[in-house]
């Protein structure tokens, strides 16, 4: 079979299968099996593969048709310039997220010589956060929260690939215990934190169902229970006029702004996503001498 006819066949399972990009996600798994960039094998289309190689494409197909995550089975994850690895232990870094690495970087970058750069990242997952914000901010320094010890071991994996490792201080443990025992406040706290309802998992795609962590995805009744306790306690870890920048779901803004507007936070506002969608909340601590 022709590169072009070993495309069709798996466009075709994988449109069956209820995918909503299944061509563009069958010519990623070829470029996987054959280590070749996309674009260079739709310029080879008319070439004929080998059956070993068809044969593993099929199986990886296969793999995709059953909803089991295309990053799980390439095992990494774009995220901005990064290869985040990626596995069921941690959520699957996700476009909206680098909108929040982008904007808690621009917000490091404004902080003046010879004031540090300090940042926290809650509930770090596959480290993709900590990772973008150490290569593109050198002089910073970083502390990544993980509960979950088999995402903390992932989170690991991919600073050390980054070559971020030495400016990331990677702490396991329940970040509402750990954060106010670390003795240090901080510039920017930065999270994507757990915010479905928990009654609407079982109504979710199932790559984000069925793979992602359940620690990672229920926000409780309405999703916003993580956030409550950050407008409760997070003003305390950060320097006077700190940075909050947290990622949310669809139709949370109005609440969110409420609650943080009711705890004093200040500056508070929401960036909407690339596709129009409201999506990262930005609040500020009130103002004050730096400790």
């Amino acid at each position: 079979m022709t590169i072009r006819e070993t495309i069709e066949d798996a466009c075709a399972a994988l449109e069956r299968a209820g995918l909503a990009s299944p061509r563009l996600e069958a010519e990623l798994l070829l470029e996987h099996v054959l280590d070749v960039p996309r674009l260079r094998l739709l310029l080879r289309s008319g070439e004929t593969l080998d059956a070993e190689p068809i044969a593993r494409f099929r199986a990886l197909v296969e793999r995709r048709a059953r909803r089991i995550p295309l990053q799980h089975i390439v095992g990494w994850a774009p995220f901005l310039e990064h290869r985040i690895e990626s596995s069921r232990d941690a959520l699957v870094p996700r476009p909206e997220t680098e909108l929040l690495a982008l904007l808690a970087i621009e917000r490091l970058r404004a902080i003046p010589p010879p004031a540090p750069r300090r940042a926290l990242d809650l509930g770090t997952g596959t480290g993709c956060l900590p990772v973008a914000i150490a290569a593109a901010v050198p002089d910073a320094t970083v502390v990544a929260v993980e509960l979950s010890p088999a995402a903390a071991a992932l989170a690991r994996r991919n600073l050390y690939r980054a070559g971020v490792a030495g400016r990331v201080e990677l702490v396991e443990g329940d970040a509402f215990g750990v954060v106010p025992g670390l003795g240090r406040r901080f510039d920017l706290l930065v999270t994507n934190p757990p915010y479905i309802a928990s009654a609407e998992i079982g109504g979710l795609e199932p790559e984000v169902r069925d793979h992602d962590p359940r620690l990672a995805l229920d926000g409780g009744g309405d999703g916003l229970d993580f956030y409550r306790r950050l407008a409760a306690e997070a003003g305390g870890w950060l320097e006077p006029g700190g940075w909050l920048l947290a990622e949310f779901g669809d139709g949370q803004a109005p609440a969110l702004v409420e609650m943080f507007a009711g705890r004093g936070w200040v500056q508070i506002g929401v960036e909407k996503d690339l596709s129009g969608r409201e999506r990262v909340l930005i609040v500020r601590a009130p103002p004050g001498p730096r400790s």
